[in-house]
C-alpha cells in the first residue's frame, strides 16, 4: 500500500528544517511518498506574507498544492504550529486527508497561553520582532529551546543560521504566524481521521500538558517519549517513525478506525 504524505513544521521553520528525517522515514516506508511543504512566508514561500490565521495558512497550502491533492487523501505529519493547520484542514476537508500524526502541538481552549508557548519563550521572540536579528543568536536561541541532543551542536547551528540568511523571513511573517497559533481554537469535534499524538517530555518551548489535554479531551491514542525536546524529529527520529508504524499497523487492518489508546511512554 502507498501512502502519501505532507510534512508540516512550525514557527519560523522550513522544509530543511527537517534535517535527516525525510531520509529516515523513507527507510522506514518505502513504498510512501513524500512531500515537504514550507508554510507560507518562509523556506522557498519566504517572498510571500504570511495569513493571519491558520485558516488562511492550510487554503494556501491547498491551493499551492492543488495538483498533488488531486490524485487522492494524504496522511499529515505536522509538528507544533503544523499540527494546528493539519487540525484545520482534516476538520474542514477531511475527504483530502487519510490520517494525522501530530507532534508537539497545542490548541486554545484546551490549555492556557503559557502552557502553549512557555514564558522561557517571549523575550527571544520579542527581541526578534523588535530589534535588529542576528542570525547566528536566533538560531542558537532556537535550539536551545527546540532541542534536547542538539542544543549546542555547533554544525547543526552553522547550517541552520545559513539557512536564515539565504531565505530569511520577515518580522512581519513571523508575527502573523504567531499571532495565527495564538487565536487558533480546538474544533468543537476532533478530526473524522484516525489521529496519532507524539510527546516530547523535555520539551521546553511548549508545556507536554498540552498533548496530553488533546490526547485525553478527544480520546486519541498520545506516545510520550522520556528525553525529547521540541523538536521530536531531530532528537529522535528513529523513535517517531516506529511509533508511526506501530500505528499504522493497529489501524490499516480495521479500515483506518482508531480505537482509543491509553498514554504511554517510552
Amino acid at each position: 500500500m502507498t501512502r502519501r504524505w505532507i510534512l508540516l513544521r512550525g514557527l519560523m521553520r522550513e522544509r530543511r528544517h527537517w534535517e535527516g528525517f525525510p531520509d529516515r522515514f523513507r527507510q522506514h516506508f518505502p513504498q510512501d511518498e513524500l512531500l515537504l511543504a514550507d508554510l507560507p512566508g518562509f523556506g522557498a514561500e519566504h517572498g510571500e506574507p504570511g495569513p493571519l490565521s491558520i485558516v488562511g495558512i492550510t487554503e494556501r497550502l491547498r491551493l499551492r498544492w492543488h495538483p498533488w491533492l488531486r490524485q487522492g487523501p494524504v496522511h499529515l505529519l505536522a509538528l507544533s504550529l503544523g499540527g494546528m493547520v493539519a487540525i484545520d484542514w482534516a476538520s474542514r476537508h477531511p475527504r483530502q486527508v487519510a490520517g494525522l500524526v501530530l507532534l508537539n502541538t497545542s490548541l486554545a481552549g484546551l490549555t492556557p497561553f503559557y502552557q502553549r508557548l512557555r514564558p522561557r519563550a517571549y523575550w527571544p521572540l520579542l527581541t526578534w520582532l523588535l530589534w535588529q536579528r542576528d542570525p547566528q543568536a536566533q538560531e542558537a536561541t532556537i535550539l536551545r529551546l527546540t532541542s534536547e541532543r542538539f542544543a549546542t551542536d555547533p554544525d547543526l547551528l552553522a547550517r541552520w543560521a545559513g539557512y536564515a540568511r539565504e531565505l530569511p523571513a520577515s518580522r512581519r511573517s513571523t508575527l502573523c504566524q504567531l499571532l495565527a497559533a495564538l487565536r487558533y481554537r480546538a474544533p468543537a469535534q476532533p478530526p473524522p481521521v484516525p489521529t496519532l499524538v507524539l510527546n516530547g517530555l523535555a520539551d521546553r518551548l511548549v508545556s507536554p500538558r498540552c498533548s496530553q489535554a488533546l490526547a485525553e479531551v478527544w480520546r486519541l491514542p498520545l506516545r510520550r517519549h522520556p528525553d525529547a525536546g521540541h523538536d521530536l524529529p531531530l532528537d529522535e527520529p528513529e523513535w517517531v517513525c516506529r511509533q508511526i508504524a506501530d500505528w499504522l499497523a493497529e489501524e490499516e487492518p480495521n479500515g483506518g478506525n482508531m480505537s482509543y489508546n491509553p498514554v504511554t511512554s517510552c
